[in-house]
């Protein structure tokens, strides 16, 4: 069952993988809430696969990129932990010799609070990627306390992907808002297999499939079309 989000305060917006679309779903998101006139701040704790925030490769830098309010501002101060290798956490912490202090970022969270709501986090790979060599990102979902987005892949293979991401948010107890579906593949996912994909999301799991975000070939133009996903989402 879909929820609607009164308290918008922290989103998480969870991947059923790596690669999904968690970022341009995050994107959207930002750009929603800055057009509603609100103070929305973007944060990725934990970043792989990238030597800093500002090369081509960083989420963050994707972001203060194309939204047009963060566009002179430093994507660095959106980034908590930024690892080489494009590991899992643990795993590139653990290659840099370093270690992820979850305490840190839940700080950042809380001082961002203060000044932008909503805060926008994206995870890092699915959500049973490992944080530590105790936690994984679900773990961090819980600690953090926000309305969790599920971003999934449109096309085939994403019905056993969402299911499983649900299924575990509800071990412990997390129960989405949403799945937003994200076609950004080479080719576009035909319309019977898209809904085949809605309706078994929806009757196996009771969780609303929000719609689905198609391929975006510029974001510099304006993304307003997928604003009517989040309408119903938040009350603004």
């Amino acid at each position: 069952m879909e929820q609607q989000l009164k308290n918008y305060e922290r989103i998480f917006v969870a991947g059923t993988d790596t690669g999904v679309g968690k970022t341009v779903l995050s994107l959207l998101l930002m750009r929603y809430f800055f057009e509603a006139g609100k103070t929305p701040f973007y944060f990725k704790p934990i970043q792989t696969g990238c030597r800093d925030p500002y090369e081509e490769g960083s989420d963050a830098a994707f972001i203060y990129q194309y939204v047009r309010p963060l566009k002179q501002k430093n994507p660095a101060e959106s980034v908590q932990y930024c690892f080489k290798k494009p590991r899992a956490p643990w795993f590139a912490a653990r290659h840099e010799k370093n270690n992820i202090d979850l305490k840190n970022i839940l700080e950042k969270i809380e001082e961002k609070n203060i000044t932008h709501q909503p805060v926008i986090i994206e995870g890092a790979g699915g959500i049973l990627a490992p944080v530590d060599e105790k936690r994984l990102m679900i773990d961090l979902v819980r600690m953090i306390n926000a309305g969790v987005i599920i971003a999934a892949r449109a096309g085939l293979g994403t019905i056993n992907h969402t299911l499983l991401t649900i299924e575990a948010l509800a071990g412990r107890d997390i129960y989405p808002v949403c799945v937003i579906l994200i076609d950004n593949g080479e080719k576009k996912i035909p319309d019977d297999m898209l809904k085949e994909n809605i309706e078994a999301i929806e009757k196996f799991s009771g969780v609303t499939v929000a719609g689905v975000v198609g391929r975006i070939k510029d974001f510099s133009q304006s993304c307003k079309a997928s604003f009517k996903l989040f309408n119903h989402l938040f009350l603004l």
